[in-house]
């Protein structure tokens, strides 16, 4: 799903008109696996795009005179797009077979690619669907851990997997924008540990006054603008303890 959420001040997030929007845009392409037989838990997935994210963005490809460098640049540059679509069988090999990076959680996976131009998709992306990401848990999450970042998500709102998926990526680059070197280092270190969960309207409300990074989406799909999602305990992330890591690897 796409999504350009907003926030006050000289960012890529704000839905009013910028400079921003003179520069080339570019989209963040994630693709989550869905088999008929085998579909990934919602929420794991929803932790699993978000992990994405964070590891193209800390993956030494995004930096410096990486190959994927100067793309990463672009896309920051401009509007902050993610486009998450979906793929099962031989669909996902060839996704699989561009260059990018698996993430996988306990049931999911999602590979997320350099930065594109909105009209630049290759053909093995650009037929996938966007619709028809509707993910379920099996059994209701449990508590998110209190030493790891937590992404809420608004209670009020009710949104596909793919757009959830597209706001937490936004929620977790929020966050890492917030960290220094050091701190991205120690969430790397520790697999990007996080979880995504669903506020009740009570907390929401106190996240939401808190002063902490929030998405404001723009309203151009499934929802009307607003808030979706609220960035807490990033700085948490200096002093994750010795047990606590990403559910697995990339590759």
């Amino acid at each position: 799903m796409t999504s350009d959420p907003s926030v006050p001040g000289d960012s890529p997030f704000r839905s009013e008109r910028t400079a921003r929007d003179e520069a080339p845009q570019f989209v963040l392409p994630l693709v989550v696996r869905i088999e008929k037989a085998a579909p990934p838990a919602r929420t794991d997935a929803l932790e699993t795009a978000a992990r994405a994210v964070l590891t193209i963005l800390g993956d030494e490809r995004s930096l410096g005179d990486g190959e994927w460098a100067q793309a990463m640049r672009d896309w920051q540059d401009a509007r902050i797009r993610k486009v998450v679509r979906r793929a099962r069988g031989a669909e996902w090999r060839r996704a699989e077979a561009l260059p990018g990076i698996t993430v996988t959680g306990k049931s999911a996976e999602v590979r997320v690619f350099p930065p594109i131009p909105l009209d630049g998709w290759p053909k093995d992306l650009a037929r996938l669907q966007v619709s028809g990401t509707d993910l379920d848990d099996p059994e209701p999450p449990v508590d998110a851990d209190p030493t790891v970042p937590v992404l809420w998500l608004n209670p009020e709102l009710d949104m596909s997997a793919g757009k959830t998926m597209a706001q937490v990526g936004h929620g977790a680059q929020l966050a890492w924008w917030e960290l220094s070197d050091e701190e991205r280092a120690a969430w790397r270190d520790a697999g990007y540990a996080l979880a995504v969960r669903t506020a009740d309207p009570a907390r929401w409300r106190e996240l939401t006054a808190s002063g902490i990074p929030l998405v404001h989406d723009a309203g151009f799909t499934e929802i009307a603008p607003g808030l979706t999602v609220a960035a807490e305990g990033y700085d948490r992330v200096g002093a994750l303890p010795q047990h606590v890591r990403g559910p697995a690897a990339w590759r």
